[in-house]
């Protein structure tokens, strides 16, 4: 449970997604599955495993259908799949169950980049504008209750630079006012920020506009790249603006791998590491009821699926140790991330390694933290 002035935090797992796609297209779907069941075995509650999109631009995600058949489903946990047109969204409706049916939510999206979104879906940001009234109608025939509406590189772009909050409100606005018009309220809103110009002011500002102008919203997601370090810090922005009346969901990647190979920068777009975010919500005093051991164990098997060292900070130092799991006092140095990983497997790893002091190390402060005696 979050603390009476936090909000309810969900974490929405995309390394199946956001990395998996930018990561080898020669990566087994046996290893895809091995990840993908070890993810849902950490506790997550929210997992997206794919998208349907055209294997020819999007290599990655050509076996998806293979993969879906081939995991073991956790209960308690919501599977999705990306779809960005008519026939991604048959081909995932051919998968339900096991991923999650229709939540009665319609969604819709503007992006602010003109190029951007031509070059992820082959249309002008004026075709989005032109098909909302049709996005809406389809909506509430399929009997859409509540509606969520986003924008898409909504702080910046590789290509057009920074957007303003301005620009951000008027496009969230006019998707609002349609569905309004619909009879469908707008209880959520989602930010999505491909090409990484988060700032945690900006973020922190467009939050807190939501806050205070749209009292129906509860629901605040956010979909923030790290290619600039400041992911994280933006995500922790938004969660002080925001109270117990609240949900925020953010997503993350297991390792932080991820980044749209439109975008311009290639892996190095990155996500929030999974681990890393579970760790810091665990210090803020919010429970998600993930295992953040079991998430560092499914880093670690992350780096062996896609080949490389990714880009978490708490897979490689641990989380914070309390009692029971305080670092031995006589522990030799610790120089390399091979042998930091002591937290995890254990004195073996820092054998052998260098110790320079002639006498025990001892301390009553860890007495009184081991409950022994002085």
């Amino acid at each position: 449970m979050s603390q009476p002035d936090n909000p309810t935090v969900v974490v929405v797992e995309e390394g199946m997604r956001e990395g998996m796609q930018i990561e080898s297209a020669d990566i087994p779907v046996e290893a895809k599955i091995e990840l993908l069941d070890a993810l849902s075995a950490t506790g997550l509650r929210h997992i997206v495993v794919g998208s349907f999109v055209s294997p020819k631009w999007v290599p990655q995600m050509a076996r998806i259908e293979d993969v879906i058949a081939g995991f073991t489903p956790r209960d308690g946990v919501t599977y999705t799949a990306l779809a960005l047109n008519a026939r991604g969204v048959e081909r995932r409706a051919q998968h339900v169950p096991p991923l999650a049916p229709p939540d009665g939510v319609g969604r819709s999206m503007l992006h602010l980049c003109d190029v951007f979104v031509q070059r992820n879906t082959a249309r002008t940001a004026e075709d989005e504008r032109k098909a909302l009234p049709d996005v809406v109608a389809a909506a509430v025939a399929e009997g859409a209750r509540e509606a969520t509406v986003a924008v898409n590189a909504a702080w910046g772009s590789n290509w057009l630079g920074t957007f303003t909050q301005d620009q951000r409100i008027e496009a969230l606005t006019e998707q609002r006012d349609a569905w309004t018009a619909a009879g469908v309220p707008t209880t959520g809103v989602y930010l999505g920020d491909p090409m990484s110009f988060n700032t945690p002011r900006e973020v922190a500002a467009m939050v807190a506009w939501v806050r205070d102008n749209w009292p129906d919203v509860r629901t605040v997601h956010l979909h923030l790249h790290d290619a600039r370090g400041a992911a994280m810090t933006s995500a922790w922005a938004a969660l002080r603006e925001l109270d117990s009346r609240y949900t925020l969901v953010i997503d993350a990647s297991i390792g932080g791998m991820g980044g749209c190979p439109y975008c311009g920068n290639g892996r190095a777009t990155k996500m929030i590491p999974t681990e890393d975010l579970v760790e810091m919500l665990r210090g803020e005093g919010i429970d998600t009821g993930i295992d953040i051991d079991a998430l560092i164990e499914a880093a670690h098997l992350a780096e062996r699926v896609v080949g490389h060292e990714l880009y978490g900070h708490v897979s490689k130092a641990g989380p914070r140790p309390g009692p029971g799991r305080l670092y031995p006092m006589d522990m030799p140095l610790v120089e390399t991330i091979e042998s930091a990983q002591h937290f995890r497997l254990g004195p073996a790893v820092y054998a052998g390694n260098p110790a320079p002091w002639k006498r025990p190390i001892t301390s009553e402060a860890r007495d009184a933290v081991d409950g022994v005696s002085a």
